[in-house]
């Protein structure tokens, strides 16, 4: 017999299975047990114990399949809505990929199987949705540091190239010592110094540039960021309360209907009461004149 939303019981067990607590923190272990084995196979391990990885390796890729499988069967049509559903199958469909031939590049990709953390742990969802929202505000910021990453990189070839080519000799070059520059990793030993030694005045154009870069431009990603996951956040919370005040109301409406109840209910009473009264008088009325 179907229910009311179209599902038959085994369905609705089914699909109780699949979004349970229990087969999704099944799906994480595996999912982790299987990044070992990856990690396992880069070392130089004997090759019966390679083989054993392996067969595990493809046992977990079987459990991965079938687990797509089971969601399409449940959700249908509805598993291609979620973006988080396109991820698993892609990444699930790479780690079918053969691992000879023109495909053996293709293996390394199946270390991707450990980003489906993303889209089982819901901590860890919230966090890649909150940076997803946040490109946007950073692809404006990305565009004021290109901007400044060019100007510098040309002002840097033209000003340096002469003494500092290892450095400064072409467009290219230049932005590539600058992004070390605003990395801070060894900038001032190893780009800096040699230069200010040649030029006394480049303090200068190193200062501006990090300034620019380092603690404003960067400092403003951070902030882009923050605000996503804050935004996140209320969201979040905003759709609790609603939740809770649709349950609040939904409670209410009950609490409502069951006093009309009541109130006709006590209505019926009354009235059987009465009619109960005005019978057993009537009764005795009769008693009395027949005596």
């Amino acid at each position: 017999m179907a229910s009311s939303d179209g599902e038959t019981g085994p369905g609705k067990a089914l699909k109780r299975f699949v979004e349970s607590t229990g087969f999704r923190n099944a799906i994480t272990t595996l999912i982790l047990i299987n990044a070992a084995i990856l990690g396992l196979t880069t070392y130089p391990l004997p090759e019966r114990v390679i083989d054993w990885l392996h067969y595990a390796d493809m046992a977990i890729i079987g459990v991965f399949v079938v687990e797509i499988i089971l969601k399409l069967i449940v959700q249908r049509a509805r598993f291609f809505r979620s973006p988080w559903n396109w991820f698993d199958f892609t990444v699930v469909a790479l780690s079918l990929i053969p691992d000879a031939g023109a495909f053996t590049v293709l293996r390394a990709l199946r270390v991707l199987r450990l980003f489906r953390l993303f889209s089982t742990v819901p901590e860890m969802r919230s966090v890649v949705e909150a940076l997803a929202r946040a490109i946007p505000g950073m692809g404006a910021i990305m565009l004021v540091l290109a901007v400044i990453f060019y100007v510098g990189a040309v002002m840097g070839a033209k000003l340096f190239s002469g003494t500092h080519p290892q450095f400064f000799a072409d467009l290219g070059a230049s932005a590539f010592t600058l992004f070390q520059v605003m990395t801070l990793e060894s900038w001032s030993m190893g780009v800096a110094r040699p230069v200010i030694a040649e030029h006394p005045f480049a303090w200068i154009f190193f200062v501006g540039f990090i300034v620019l870069t380092s603690f404003a431009v960067l400092n403003l990603f951070i902030a882009v960021i923050v605000d996503s996951m804050q935004s996140k956040h209320f969201d979040a919370e905003t759709e609790r309360q609603a939740e809770a005040h649709d349950e609040r109301e939904v409670l209410v409406s009950e609490v409502r209907a069951l006093r009309t109840e009541l109130a006709e209910l006590k209505s019926l009473l009354q009235l059987s009461s009465a009619s109960g009264a005005s019978g057993s008088s009537m009764a005795s009325k009769r008693d009395d004149s027949d005596e």
